[in-house]
């Protein structure tokens, strides 16, 4: 029996390098935190979910975006769901984008960067509200409030990726990362028809490791594949180091 246990070791071992060695490479790539700056300039997509309080910043490597950093939300509002009008105190849920216009290095909670609320999705069922940002400061009532620190590092590569080119940085906003489990315990949420929308771009994101391509049609985001003469902004990599904003 001992022999036989053995052979039947001898066999796996094979089996079970190679099953690690493939966890390996589709485990998600986290770029160098001591690196980090090297990216700088280089597009950058964002994620934020709620329940997890968690902002994840990614950048774009070749062909994909990888994890830059996680940075916790001190603070969101009004639980989770969209935002529906002005005063209801809670913070967005959806697809938004920033230009450079949409960024505040003066404002009153450190620095903030708009979201863009109202979006076409949230225009075109008649939702409210104006000045939603990611900001510093750590409070908010109806934005994602974020450490002085973590918002100092967030506004850099943002800015950094919209001053080398990148058209518009895309934010999408989760209730909860959209695991199929995580559907599954929300399946009787009032809001199950609305995260039905958001789970295509966060399933997409997962599948390619690059942001989705979202419209509105018909008051409903939609998710489109991309086409296949796509042209892929060039990576950077500048080491670019923005002055500290006054």
């Amino acid at each position: 029996m001992r022999k036989v246990a053995l052979l039947i070791a001898m066999l796996l071992i094979p089996c079970v390098s190679f099953a690690n060695m493939l966890s390996s490479m589709f485990a998600e790539t986290t770029v160098n935190k001591e690196n980090k700056q090297q990216f700088m300039g280089s597009p950058v997509y964002i994620q934020i979910f709620k329940e997890e309080r968690m902002l994840d910043l990614y950048v774009r490597m070749g062909e994909r975006y990888e994890l830059l950093d996680s940075y916790k939300i001190c603070s969101y509002s009004g639980g989770l769901g969209p935002k529906q009008r002005q005063g209801d105190y809670k913070s967005p849920e959806g697809f938004y984008s920033v230009q450079r216009n949409q960024l505040k290095p003066d404002s009153r909670f450190y620095k903030a960067i708009n979201i863009g609320f109202p979006n076409a999705y949230d225009q075109a069922h008649g939702y409210s509200g104006k000045y939603l940002m990611i900001h510093g400061a750590c409070v908010s009532v109806g934005c994602y409030a974020m450490t002085d620190s973590g918002i100092d590092e967030i506004f850099q590569f943002v800015t950094a990726a919209l001053v080398f080119g990148q058209p518009s940085v895309q934010v999408s906003i989760y209730p909860f990362r959209m695991t199929d489990a995580n559907m599954q315990r929300h399946k009787n949420s009032y809001y199950k028809d609305f995260w039905a929308q958001l789970k295509p771009g966060y399933d997409y994101f997962e599948q390619t490791r690059r942001p989705p391509i979202v419209s509105v049609i018909d008051g409903r985001y939609v998710i489109s594949k991309p086409l296949s003469h796509e042209v892929v902004q060039p990576q950077l990599a500048s080491n670019y180091s923005l002055p500290e904003a006054k």
